[in-house]
């Protein structure tokens, strides 16, 4: 078992308007990119579990294998900037990601 920031080359987060998130996951190799999206860990299931959100507020989940890439959007549960919302830029978001334990 190894945690996906030890096999991710990049976790990112962003904006992906004013009312999305999104997420991109990128892997060095085809090896490690086969291995994680084999793992069947990284699902709308376990992504609304680290969220805390209704699976119904994942807009997309797609693993892009030219780029060994993995990325998913979500809904946000504030708007951008609006008072109380505490990341702008969508770019802390990605936190909860890097501790998921892939086989």
């Amino acid at each position: 078992m190894k945690e996906l920031k030890d096999l991710a080359r990049v976790i990112r987060s962003k904006n992906a308007g004013p009312f999305e998130l999104t997420f991109d996951i990128m892997f060095e190799d085809l090896t490690t990119y086969e291995r994680v999206k084999a793992s069947n860990i990284l699902t709308k299931e376990t992504i609304a579990n680290l969220y805390k959100i209704d699976p119904k507020n994942i807009i997309e989940l797609v693993y892009f294998d030219q780029a060994y890439a993995i990325k998913f959007t979500i809904r946000r549960n504030s708007s951008s900037g609006s008072p109380g919302e505490r990341d702008t830029y969508g770019a802390q978001q990605h936190v909860p990601l890097l501790n998921l334990m892939i086989p």
